[in-house]
């Protein structure tokens, strides 16, 4: 079992290099702006110098990985180069493939090119880091920086990294303003999308309800709502009574079923949060 799993990882982050390095050669680089982290910097060298991206993912990844297999992990540095190299071997390899048709230049609707190059990116990165690796470039980079000094916010340096690619494409893309925009735009896109993906689509609604009838309470949610209850005692701050604090997480649909449970129990107080993913036993209470 685990060693399918292991496969299944790498196969998927194969895939998502592969992805990537199409989605690179069909909105970024007939767009001329660069994306976000290392490999902004690398594809504004191939737009000045015409120094291929590929050949500068293996320059820059090679070092990054040994320090990371070296310092932080074995595996996660491993499948980060099995990323990295996919993603490099990939961009050098549809250098040499006719593209024409799938190139999606965006002529006057250039804001077009890093809304989708960033939903690619992000979709990718979400999966990546999902198994336990990462894209290489400034993900490597930002890992040791908080391995030497845990303190720091790892997504603040990853923004110092992509505000910098955006300033200094000001200067490369010749003195133009849009492509600082395009790169801020891909930068948020694929931000939202992989920070969508690490969370997760199980969105649910959590109740938090104090109550002196916990029993009776207890019963109809479960009944009307098919969901389990948790208990936990509680104290009022004015009366200092004894309370019950029920939890209870229910899908966003059933809100209106569960405001029809407590309208029937007048003496108690509930209110609601959102959950972003559930995991383990979310099930229906048979």
């Amino acid at each position: 079992m685990k060693g399918w799993r292991n496969v299944r990882d790498i196969s998927l982050i194969i895939f998502a290099a592969l992805l990537l390095a199409f989605s690179y050669h069909i909105f970024i680089f007939p767009n001329e702006f660069a994306p976000a982290g290392l490999p902004g910097f690398a594809t504004m060298l191939q737009y000045l110098f015409d120094f291929k991206v590929g050949y500068m993912m293996f320059i820059v990844n090679v070092p990054l990985v040994v320090v990371v297999y070296l310092m932080i992990g074995h595996k996660y540095a491993i499948r980060s180069a099995i990323f990295a190299a996919c993603f490099a071997g990939m961009l050098l390899a549809l250098d040499y493939v006719d593209l024409s048709l799938f190139i999606y230049n965006t002529g006057n609707s250039a804001i077009l090119a890093p809304i989708a190059g960033g939903v690619v990116s992000g979709f990718c990165y979400g999966i990546v880091m999902k198994r336990n690796s990462s894209t290489g470039g400034t993900d490597l980079l930002a890992a040791l920086v908080q391995h030497k000094y845990p303190e720091h916010n790892l997504l603040w340096i990853i923004f110092t990294i992509n505000a910098a690619v955006a300033a200094v494409s000001y200067f490369v893309y010749g003195f133009k303003i849009e492509p600082v925009i395009l790169c801020v735009i891909y930068c948020f896109i694929s931000s939202e999308v992989s920070d969508l993906m690490l969370k997760g689509f199980k969105e649910a609604v959590k109740f938090e309800i104090v109550t002196d009838q916990p029993e009776e309470m207890a019963k109809a949610l479960m009944e009307n709502l098919h969901h389990g209850v948790t208990e936990l005692p509680a104290v009022g701050g004015f009366t200092h009574s004894n309370k019950t604090l029920l939890i209870c997480v229910v899908n966003k649909r059933q809100i209106v079923r569960f405001q029809k449970v407590i309208s029937k129990f007048p003496g108690s107080f509930a209110y609601l949060s959102s959950v972003k993913e559930t995991m383990g036993n979310f099930k229906r209470s048979k």
